[in-house]
C-alpha cells in the first residue's frame, strides 16, 4: 500500500515547537557524528534557533570545512560559467553558419535577378524569376503612382492656399471686393469664358462698323474748272 505524501507545516504551539526543535537538533547532530565516524567523512553542521542561538558540529575544524566549501563553490561556479560560455560560443557559431548560408542563398538569388548565372536554371526556375520580377515591377509602379498622386495633391493644396492669400491681400489693399477664392480649375474656366466673350464682342463690332467694302474700278471723277 502506497502512503500519501505527508504535508509538513510550522508547529503553531510555541512549547511543542521548542520540544520538537530540541529533539530533531539532537538527532541531526547524532547522525552527523555517526556519519563522520563510520564513513570517515568531513562534516560540518550549523544550526540557528528561532531566537538566534547557535548550535554547531564539526568532525574536524569548522573554519577549515567552511574554507574548503568556499573553494569548492568557487571552482564549481567557474566551471559552470566556463560551460555556459562554451555552450554560448557553440550556439553563436551555429547561428553564424546559418546566417552565412542564408547570405549565400540571397547572393545567388540576387545574381539571378540581375540576369547573371542563369545558364544552369531550369524552366521552372526561370519562370519563378520572371514572376518575381513582375511582382517587383508592379509594386514599384504602384508606389510611383502613389507618390505622383501625393505630389499633385500637395501642389493643389499649395495653390489653393496661395489663391486665398492673394484674395486676402487684394482685399486688404482695396483692389477688389472680397469674394470667395476660386479653385485653379474654376479660374481657368472663367478665363476661357471671358476670352471667348471678348472675341465675340470684337466680331460683332467689326460687323456693325461703317466701313466701305465696295470695290471701284475706273478713273476717279475729276471736276475741271
Amino acid at each position: 500500500m502506497v502512503r500519501g505524501k505527508v504535508e509538513m507545516k510550522r508547529i503553531q504551539n510555541a512549547t511543542s515547537r521548542q520540544v520538537t526543535f530540541s529533539k530533531r537538533r539532537n538527532g541531526v547532530m547524532k547522525k552527523a557524528y555517526e556519519l563522520s565516524v563510520l564513513c570517515d567523512a568531513e562534516i560540518a553542521v550549523i544550526i540557528f534557533s528561532q531566537k538566534g542561538r547557535l548550535y554547531e558540529f564539526s568532525s574536524s575544524s569548522m573554519q577549515k570545512t567552511i574554507d574548503r566549501y568556499r573553494e569548492y563553490a568557487k571552482e564549481t561556479l567557474m566551471n559552470n560559467n566556463a560551460f555556459e560560455v562554451e555552450q554560448r560560443m557553440k550556439q553563436l557559431k551555429e547561428e553564424a553558419a546559418n546566417m552565412t548560408k542564408k547570405i549565400e542563398i540571397l547572393e545567388i538569388s540576387k545574381r539571378k535577378l540581375m540576369g547573371q548565372g542563369i545558364g544552369s536554371c531550369s524552366m521552372n526556375e526561370l519562370q519563378e524569376i520572371d514572376n518575381q520580377l513582375e511582382r517587383s515591377l508592379k509594386n514599384i509602379r504602384m508606389r510611383k503612382s502613389q507618390l505622383f498622386k501625393d505630389e499633385i495633391q500637395r501642389l493643389r493644396d499649395r495653390g489653393k492656399l496661395l489663391l486665398e492669400e492673394n484674395a486676402r491681400l487684394s482685399e486688404k489693399c482695396g483692389l477688389r471686393p472680397r469674394q470667395a477664392p476660386l479653385e485653379p480649375q474654376a479660374t481657368q474656366t472663367r478665363s476661357a469664358q471671358a476670352q471667348q466673350k471678348e472675341m465675340g464682342n470684337c466680331s460683332h463690332g467689326i460687323q456693325n462698323s461703317d466701313v466701305e467694302t465696295d470695290l471701284l474700278i475706273g478713273l476717279p471723277n475729276i471736276c475741271w474748272s
